[in-house]
């Protein structure tokens, strides 16, 4: 009896001890705690799957050249990486409330971004361009939005540029959550244009012929994409800029750009 009570209470302190060592495996944003010698930590990203040839989804795997890159810098900078699709509306708020640790979604560099998250070091020059139905030839530049409709997707730079050309020339906005929803507005005729980032338009109209849509006038501007991070960790944002900083110098991330754009990041 006395060694059925000893293994009992043996067993009862093990259970307690495990217990104990199980309540803080991860931290609230996500991000894997250390759990020792060798651990490797892992980071949650938001990124924004229907935005070819940045990030889309293929075969039901999440690619394009932002996932790439981030890939690379991890592999370099010896971290994990766990993606979040989601609406790029919700990307800063969620990493903002500590859902996130950062995002990698063809976010602009823009200064009301950097006053809510850390923004990395530029990776990629893009611009806004105006896109219309290819059978369209009265709008050849913003001065032909006068009483025109514009379509755009919820939270992003060209969401902001379409209030300022919508005020200036007195058109209408309709919002969506992503680019396609926005795209078919026009190919349907309820949009009389919209705006997007000049790479990612150029990449779906080349690779799909039945877009029915065109580029018109010069770029409306020339943003930077950076990748987000939390203010709250100004460690990952240096691990982020020297993976950067690697693969620029080593010439894989034009690697990476061209193998999607043929073209550099520059």
């Amino acid at each position: 009896m006395k060694k059925l009570g000893l293994l009992l209470c043996t067993a009862t302190f093990a259970l307690a001890v495990s217990a104990c060592g199980n309540g803080n495996s991860a931290s609230p944003s996500g991000a894997a705690a250390d759990s020792g010698k060798g651990s490797v930590k892992k980071y949650t990203f938001g990124t924004d799957a229907t935005y070819p040839p940045f990030e889309f989804e293929k075969d039901g795997k999440y690619t394009g050249i932002d996932i790439d890159m981030l890939n690379a810098i991890a592999k370099e900078e010896g971290f994990e990486v766990e993606l979040k699709p989601m609406n790029f509306k919700g990307i800063i708020p969620a990493i903002t409330a500590k859902q996130l640790d950062g995002a990698v979604a063809g976010i602009s560099i823009t200064d009301e971004r950097k006053q809510v998250v850390a923004l990395s070091e530029p990776y990629y020059k893009a611009g806004l361009s105006l896109i219309v139905r290819e059978d369209n030839s009265s709008i050849k530049g913003p001065e032909d939005l006068k009483g025109k409709t514009i379509s755009i997707k919820k939270g992003t730079t060209g969401a902001k540029f379409a209030d300022e050309l919508a005020q200036k020339y007195n058109a209408k906005v309709n919002y969506f959550d992503d680019s396609p929803s926005m795209f078919q507005e026009v190919v349907n005729k309820n949009a009389d244009v919209t705006l997007e980032d000049f790479p990612v338009i150029s990449y779906k109209i080349a690779t799909d012929k039945n877009s029915q849509l065109k580029i018109v006038g010069d770029r409306l501007n020339g943003d930077y994409y950076g990748i987000a991070v939390s203010k709250d960790n100004p460690e990952l944002l240096a691990k982020i800029n020297d993976g950067l900083k690697k693969l620029k110098d080593s010439g894989k991330l034009d690697q990476i750009v061209n193998s999607y754009m043929g073209t550099s990041s520059k």
